[in-house]
């Protein structure tokens, strides 16, 4: 009966099954308990002999044999694996102004927080998680690539290294949405009612980080659009542009995603303004709402000499941004993923109180001269730091 039932299945079924159970735990699981995952999630009776079978025809490739009857995914890192951990501070490492700098892991930071504690939440996470390891670091920091693409120098103008999300496979883009389901819960709990948060992504990866967030609990409430372009990978056919002169291989990039969520609160919105400051959106002025759309620009060379990080974003967006999250002007903004401090530079300059976690002892050090510098970073009204659209045509990357 089992081996009929197990025809009518869809192809992959069981594999992508068994690739989801395994990316949500640490660190194996036996065929048993893998066996029990399964069939609760195709809601019927699964043979023990198949799944094992499976194991063993997909292992070394697929999986890795812990022990008899023990397995884990081969090569996948856990969720808790994707990113190096790091000593959890007590005190915060930096200060500045109303800004704390701490280092350690957001899990284990997260986790040692009071409930209801933050206002907002204001990240640039690694995207992919992948291009954030250990090892991919290290290959950025070596000049070796990895998933890390260097952009060719077609304009005379040397570009920045960016990750390559084209090169994510399905169990990569299962471990993200586990690792952003895990965090948005653990963020959840240490915003206050109404808290918003808003999380840069990419139009590649977004829709699984924007998933996990509602998977976590949070509700959607649309999307800030930073109007930039971007040097993407694969607009052309590699090694046959010449035959193929009017093929693009996938569309230019001229947007960058950054999902918007707010923690869900009972009553009015009027009612948790003025018990937590939360629940909507701080105006430009009275008569301009804040709108979903940021005209943007890449980061400038002498700001990247400021905070040399390989994803930094201009203070001329992070600004504006950072300023919304707080309706009433007052409560504390939150980063998780801290990186060279441009979060806290920008709450910093716009007088917010803020906090930032970071687990990279490299870009921790970056940090603590580039928060000072990025706050007292002066934006003029030049068209440098107010770009119209077209002026990205001469500045296609970020």
């Amino acid at each position: 009966m089992d081996h009929l039932v197990e025809q009518r299945r869809k192809p992959g079924e069981i594999r992508d099954a068994i690739f989801e159970f395994l990316s949500s735990r640490t660190p194996e699981a036996s065929v048993s308990e893998i066996r029990q995952a399964v069939a609760q999630r195709m809601k019927g009776q699964l043979a023990e002999s198949s799944v094992r079978s499976y194991l063993r025809l997909n292992t070394p490739g697929e999986f890795e044999r812990t022990s008899r009857g023990t397995y884990r995914l081969n090569g996948v890192p856990s969720v808790r694996q994707t990113v190096s951990p790091a000593s959890a501070s007590v005190e915060p490492v930096f200060c500045h102004g109303r800004s704390k700098l701490y280092f350690a892991d957001c899990f284990q930071w997260l986790q040692a927080q009071q409930a209801n504690s933050f206002h907002a939440i204001v990240c640039d996470p690694p995207y992919g998680l992948v291009e954030y390891t250990p090892e991919q670091q290290r290959k950025l920091r070596a000049g070796r690539g990895g998933v890390w693409r260097i952009p060719p120098s077609f304009d005379g103008h040397r570009r920045s290294p960016l990750p390559r999300f084209t090169v994510l496979n399905d169990r990569d883009l299962l471990a993200l949405y586990r690792f952003f389901l895990d965090w948005a819960k653990a963020c959840l709990r240490v915003l206050v009612p109404g808290g918003h948060v808003v999380i840069a992504s990419n139009p590649l990866v977004s829709h699984k980080v924007s998933a996990a967030l509602a998977d976590a609990g949070f509700e959607r409430r649309g999307e800030i659009i930073r109007l930039v372009m971007t040097l993407r990978g694969g607009d052309r056919p590699k090694n046959a542009h010449l035959e193929f002169p009017e093929v693009s291989v996938m569309a230019r990039s001229m947007w960058e995603p950054w999902p918007l969520f707010r923690k869900p609160f009972s009553g009015r919105v009027q009612d948790n303004l003025r018990r937590w400051g939360t629940g909507g959106l701080r105006r430009p002025s009275s008569g301009k709402p804040f709108g979903d759309v940021l005209v943007s620009h890449p980061t400038r060379p002498a700001e990247r000499k400021l905070a040399p990080h390989p994803s930094l974003k201009p203070q001329s967006f992070l600004r504006p941004l950072v300023r919304a999250m707080l309706p009433l002007g007052r409560g504390i903004v939150l980063d998780p993923f801290a990186g060279s401090g441009s979060t806290l530079a920008a709450a910093e300059a716009v007088g917010y109180a803020s906090v930032g976690v970071e687990n990279d002892p490299i870009y921790l050090k970056m940090a603590f001269e580039a928060i000072p510098r990025l706050h007292r970073l002066r934006l003029s009204s030049s068209q440098d730091d107010r770009p119209s659209f077209a002026e990205n045509a001469l500045f296609p990357l970020d």
